[in-house]
């Protein structure tokens, strides 16, 4: 684990979307299939809008959604949802599939420019996480 998060230290993804490893004394072109961490825990402090979402990594980064570390929520091609938090510097980490039910847990539907939507709050800042079925209640 040790090694793994030193080479998590040191990576970097160019604006081509392309991954490398950067040292002071080399630098490695890795392939990433999709992104290059996973968000395996998830704790929550306060309540309502001021609620703060705390995502831990696979290699023990802590991330807070907020302005600077935005949630995202993608459509796989089979139609489910693909969940990513902002760690650091263009490098994300997809929420493992627990950690995005503790999440859906959160959700609320709030009226957000006047269009209804269901999302969390965290930092004082909406996420959307899908949408609102015809039959929501």
């Amino acid at each position: 684990m040790a090694l793994v998060k030193l080479f998590a230290s040191v990576l970097r993804r160019e604006p081509d979307g392309c991954y490398w490893l950067v040292t002071p004394a080399e630098r490695g072109r890795i392939e990433v299939e999709d992104v290059p961490f996973l968000a395996v825990a998830l704790t929550v402090q306060g309540e309502g809008r001021e609620q703060q979402l705390i995502f831990r990594t696979n290699v023990d980064d802590i991330v807070t959604a907020g302005p600077g570390n935005p949630l995202r929520v993608d459509t796989a091609a089979s139609g489910e949802p693909v969940p990513y938090i902002l760690v650091r510097d263009d490098l994300e980490a997809r929420l493992a599939r627990s950690v995005f039910y503790d999440l859906a847990e959160l959700g609320k539907e709030e009226a957000i420019e006047e269009i209804r939507q269901f999302g969390v709050w965290s930092s004082g800042k909406f996420f959307r996480l899908g949408e609102l079925g015809p039959d929501w209640d």
